[in-house]
């Protein structure tokens, strides 16, 4: 971030050059400054067109953790989205995630959102990872991957001591948990990776009776809508050249 947008000690980030010329070129995410907290449908529709929605204040040096401005989110600051976020926008794997949960919003009804919203929260914003194959009670083995706890000290303490509970990610049992903004969480979800989260997440959303199937078109930055046999055409044609790309990559033996 040093090199790419003149960041120092004295100074803080500029926003907009960090994405547009950090992480814009890794996974084509942009940023978009708002004032404040968003509602969810709100936010999770800009990250469904590769948009991320980011606060601009930073928290005061009294409250170091955490961010006690009226009716925000204690977490979202400055400080909150470039600890956290920056550098899963530059993961494409993160940037898919979010991108395809945010294309998951778009058609819901206000349950569904809310749900979706609170996928979003227990992975990307207070996620866990294995590190080993098998959970340990200890959590020892666990990683700490959600945004949320990685900018503040004293959750991530919390979160990965004998004081926190710890379950595995289950969609079903996800969306019936309360998010807090305002102490710690009371409960946390581990995958094995990323990937497992998104196939989970897939199979969920899948089953939402949304009016529309859409898909995010990167080349006019548009939603292009799956509701008819001429845009389901046009959506397959669009495919079948990656299709047949990876088929090439897997026949010349790339592992």
């Amino acid at each position: 971030m040093q090199s790419f947008c003149s960041a120092d000690h004295a100074r803080v980030l500029i926003i907009d050059a960090i994405f547009i010329r950090w992480i814009l070129a890794r996974s084509g995410f942009t940023l978009r400054p708002v004032g404040g907290y968003q509602a969810p449908r709100d936010f999770l529709a800009g990250l469904a067109f590769r948009v991320f929605n980011c606060t601009q204040y930073v928290r005061h040096h009294k409250f170091p953790f955490y961010t006690p401005e009226p009716n925000y989110a204690f977490f979202s600051d400055m400080v909150h989205e470039f600890l956290g976020h920056m550098a899963m926008f530059a993961d494409p794997r993160f940037a898919q995630f979010s991108e395809e949960i945010g294309l998951a919003s778009l058609g819901a009804s206000e349950e569904e959102c809310r749900e979706i919203a609170r996928l979003y929260f227990f992975t990307i914003e207070f996620g866990l990872s294995l590190e080993d194959a098998e959970f340990e009670p200890t959590k020892k083995n666990l990683k700490v991957y959600g945004a949320g706890l990685l900018s503040c000290v004293d959750e991530l303490e919390f979160a990965v001591s004998d004081k926190s509970k710890v379950h595995r990610f289950e969609p079903d049992f996800v969306v019936k948990t309360v998010p807090s903004v305002t102490t710690f969480q009371e409960c946390y979800y581990f995958t094995r990776n990323l990937e497992e989260a998104l196939i989970k997440l897939r199979i969920y959303t899948a089953t939402m009776k949304r009016p529309f199937s859409v898909l995010y078109n990167a080349h006019t930055n548009t939603i292009d809508l799956i509701n008819s046999r001429e845009s389901l055409q046009l959506a397959s044609e669009a495919m079948r050249f990656n299709v047949e790309q990876i088929s090439a990559a897997i026949r010349h033996n790339i592992s």
